[in-house]
């Protein structure tokens, strides 16, 4: 029987991919543990639930959610023994029917200090909640700033202080924040459940002040204990300062249930959905279908196949641009307009051969334009990254590429309804602008396990630096013989490719998570859900666009 190429490339890839999930996989169980079993046994020796089980008790049952930030942190801050999520967990989810983001400190890790990175996370989590107008939970469990580290998180625009003001912000906005104080709240801190719109503290184990004990003892003489100094007694019955007193932490997160029953609606909005379809191809049927070998070329619409409803895409300028795909479909039943690179080599009007997985002028120009139509009728925008770049050259250049490419920065830059981004493959330098990267306000951004992130690909940017390099050392008089340059090549390569590996960016927030693949309609449905929330208020500026 004769061996099927396809079918052969399919199961390589397949093999490929459901490797690096369970890499992924593997990554994440580690994750989870937090501060590790030992200050898990603690918190709950203290009748204290995790940060992880608290989320998990307060979300509707049976309900979808999705981290934000789960790889935050790794392989960072290894002088201080890590900071596994950046020492707080944050998901969005459903809390009495509501979808809300939640904000859950994991005192497991060094007792739920804050990293430069947590204030990075946290920020990021109010962003999200203004950005579409969605209801916030603080679970409060923190010892406050990491000291040793607090010249980055203490005294910047974006860093610790910003928090407060975003309170201040969400406040006058009317969106809804509750914070719960279920552990230690202390110092600065403390502002963060008192400006949110309603604060709850569990008895015995919630405490919050400005100074603790040992601090109020050497600033002014006073001899007092922590519980009476801000415990739940003291800050409901004395000061008033928390509006609920709960038992525990189960009767705290129950509390907070109800007061999110009780919230009205706001003015949507207007989005279009219908009854949601599954795509006709088993979605998993991706893994096989999007190619191990990032320089191979694969033809997008195929993959759009497995992510939209009932496989059906309407594309937009079909012969025109072919490195760019735009067209229209529904991802749950919600309307998009997706804008995708194309990998394959494909031939433009005048018969010329183009490169997969770049940007020449005309694909640059349909981009803009059909980001300009959603805007006019009100249709959310998915970015499918597998990019490379621009095209460059005389004839690009003489064709007035920059131009073009300036036109889709902008009309993408200025589109206000809302972008969603997925990095599959490639997104490299400014074709990551172009294809609306993180510096573009992207409502969620989230990778593939295959995604790579940087200024131009591992082999190209060692190859540059490997020509600096061996120029520089000829320059000193030395011999490099080509066993050296090879040596050399592959140092650079390997500290390069560490660089642009996607939990490297997930790490420092530059992703808002690395998903599985069939993930994807999940995070798009949800993302476009939470947007909704918010009605736009901004026209469309065409004017602003270059045309």
């Amino acid at each position: 029987m004769a061996i099927n190429p396809k079918l052969l490339e399919f199961n390589k890839n397949d093999d490929a991919m459901r490797l690096l999930i369970s890499e992924m996989e593997h990554k994440l169980e580690n994750i989870y543990l937090g501060g590790g079993k030992k200050n898990i046994d603690k918190q709950h020796s203290k009748g204290k639930l995790t940060a992880r089980e608290r989320i998990d008790y307060l979300v509707d049952k049976g309900t979808e959610t999705i981290e934000i930030g789960a790889f935050v942190g790794d392989e960072m801050y290894k002088e201080y023994g890590g900071c596994p999520s950046g020492g707080v967990v944050i998901k969005i989810g459903y809390v009495s029917g509501k979808q809300c983001i939640i904000v859950a400190n994991d005192a497991t890790v060094k007792a739920g200090a804050w990293f430069p990175i947590t204030a990075k996370k946290n920020l990021r989590a109010q962003e999200i909640a203004m950005d579409n107008n969605l209801p916030i939970i603080y679970l409060v469990d923190s010892a406050g700033v990491f000291l040793p580290l607090q010249d980055e998180i203490f005294p910047d625009k974006e860093h610790f202080g910003r928090i407060f003001r975003n309170n201040a912000i969400m406040s006058s906005r009317g969106i809804t924040q509750i914070a719960a104080v279920m552990g230690s709240c202390v110092a600065g801190g403390a502002y963060l459940p008192i400006m949110s719109d309603e604060s709850l503290i569990v008895d015995k184990t919630g405490t919050i002040f400005l100074a603790g004990s040992y601090l109020v003892k050497a600033a002014i003489g006073e001899t007092i204990d922590n519980e009476t100094l801000g415990g739940a007694t003291t800050q409901t019955a004395i000061s008033g300062v928390c509006d609920y007193k709960a038992k525990d932490d189960k009767d705290c997160l129950d509390t907070i249930r109800d007061l999110m029953d009780k919230i009205g609606e706001t003015e949507k909005a207007g989005f279009d959905r219908k009854e949601p379809k599954l795509p006709k191809k088993d979605i998993k049927g991706v893994y096989g279908a999007f190619p191990k070998d990032r320089a191979k070329p694969y033809n997008i619409k195929e993959i759009i196949k497995y992510l939209v409803d009932d496989s059906k895409f309407t594309e937009y300028k079909a012969d025109y641009g072919k490195t760019i795909v735009c067209g229209y479909a529904r991802i749950d039943g919600w309307s998009v307009g997706i804008v995708a690179n194309q990998r394959e080599m494909v031939k433009n009007a005048k018969g010329e051969l183009q490169f997969g997985g770049v940007i020449y002028n005309d694909s640059a120009d349909k981009a803009a334009r059909f980001i300009m139509v959603c805007n006019q009728k009100n249709i959310p925008l998915v970015f499918l990254q597998d990019v490379t770049g621009f095209m460059v050259g005389s004839k690009s250049e003489h064709s007035g590429i920059i131009k073009d490419g300036a036109k889709l920065v902008s009309a993408m830059s200025n589109s206000v309804v809302p972008k969603f981004t997925v990095v599959m493959g490639n997104s490299y330098g400014a074709g990551n602008y172009a294809m609306c990267g993180k510096a573009y306000d992207p409502r969620l951004i989230v990778a593939w396990p295959t995604a790579e992130l940087a200024v131009m690909s591992g082999a190209a940017a060692a190859k540059t630096l490997l020509q600096i390099e061996v120029a520089s050392l000829k320059k000193k008089g030395e011999k490099i013989t080509e066993k050296d340059e090879k040596e050399l090549f592959n140092k650079i390569k390997s500290r390069y490719d560490r660089q642009i590996s996607p939990y490297y960016a997930a790490a420092r927030l530059w992703y808002d998570t690395i998903i599985d693949p069939v993930d994807t309609r999940k995070v798009i449905s949800m993302g476009i859900e939470m947007a909704n929330h918010k009605k736009i208020t901004e026209r469309y500026n065409v004017g602003a666009i270059q045309t």
